[in-house]
């Protein structure tokens, strides 16, 4: 039998069905089919795929739609969780959060803050700053150990408002310590941001709620 009506397809007549630089790891059930399809329609006779690569073919189009419908529910849970942090974020409204953070709310001269220290200091100072950077309140301790400290602010003279925090901790060779400074804050609504975070809305700042420690107080 004569071979003259049977030719070899070149790979420039073959039907492309997606762009040379297509990311496959990407391909969807629907994509990956449509290309399967092609290829079996205009595959070489002389080089025709056997059953077995078919089958092979169609475990992995199974194994996308698995895939895929599972990156659906994740996606729908996701959603789901999003909508109810919004929900109990609304809860925080009206109230004061403590969170980590160095601005604390002041009302009728009383305020709360508190430092956490991972080493010991020999001192550590609190400054209490308005917004014109002035000291209004300072606080001296000495020979702390690592741990938690609370500090109550009670200054009749403050107006309300919100103070930035400042704590410098010294250890017993002068060297500088770092402080976990964790304020006070009045919430006045919640938000989603554009980063898909949620955020309690104070009157200076907005604060991830992941950041808040302790509600009320």
């Amino acid at each position: 039998m004569g071979l003259d009506g049977i030719y070899r397809m070149s790979d420039e007549s073959k039907v492309k069905v997606v762009p040379a630089n297509y990311d496959n790891s990407k391909m969807s059930h629907e994509e990956f089919l449509k290309v399967l399809l092609a290829n079996i329609q205009w595959q070489d006779p002389l080089e025709a795929q056997d059953i077995s690569q078919f089958i092979t073919n169609t475990v992995k189009l199974r194994e996308m739609e698995v895939l895929n419908s599972f990156e659906s529910n994740i996606d729908k849970i996701k959603d789901t969780v999003d909508a109810y942090s919004l929900f109990f974020a609304s809860s925080f409204i009206g109230k004061s959060v403590q969170y980590s953070g160095n601005q604390t709310y002041v009302k009728e001269g009383k305020g709360k803050i508190q430092f956490t220290l991972s080493e010991p200091a020999s001192r550590v100072q609190v400054f209490l700053l308005d917004s014109s950077g002035k000291v209004v309140e300072e606080k001296t301790f000495t020979d702390l150990f690592p741990g938690t400290y609370p500090v109550e602010i009670d200054n009749s003279s403050l107006p309300d408002g919100y103070y930035q925090v400042v704590v410098n901790a010294v250890a017993s060779d002068g060297s500088s310590l770092d402080a976990k400074v964790e304020s006070y804050a009045l919430v006045n609504g919640v938000k989603k941001g554009e980063d898909g975070k949620v955020y309690a809305v104070t009157k200076i700042s907005e604060i991830p709620i992941e950041n808040i420690t302790a509600i009320g107080g």
